[in-house]
């Protein structure tokens, strides 16, 4: 197999869990398992950018570093994206951070739909400025 042909299996692994987490938040939002919906909201999130970073030969295992280069290519240097995206990446980090380590952290209902709603954006974006090459 090709180099390329197995980035671009990767690529397509990571849209399908990007999908499936997009699937299992909404459904755990519908049962108001908000602390899921946040977990599945930023991996959704998550996945995309993974699979952006491997589009561009980008690698590495710490969520911090793949925050990093999407800001540092495509909000700064590159302004692909608007500013807006960056927010909603970092928001999506921090209410799964707070969902998943702090233990008095109880979610709002508003504020998760909200979150969705701006991770369906984020995710269909960034999606557009890549998969129409594969």
């Amino acid at each position: 197999m090709a180099p390329d042909e197995f980035t671009e299996i990767l690529i397509k692994v990571n849209i399908e869990k990007s999908d499936e987490a997009l699937e299992i938040a909404e459904y755990s939002l519908s049962k108001n398992k908000l602390m899921t919906a946040l977990n599945r909201i930023y991996y959704a999130i998550f996945y995309t950018t993974t699979a952006l970073a491997q589009k561009h030969d980008f690698r590495t295992s710490k969520h911090i570093t793949l925050f990093q280069w999407f800001n540092k290519k495509f909000i700064y240097e590159e302004k692909i994206f608007d500013e807006n995206l960056s927010k909603i990446y970092k928001k999506a980090f921090q209410f799964r951070q707070k969902g998943d380590y702090d233990f008095y952290y109880k979610p709002d209902l508003e504020e998760t739909k909200k979150l969705m709603s701006d991770a369906k954006i984020f995710i269909e974006t960034v999606r557009k400025s890549f998969l129409q090459n594969l």
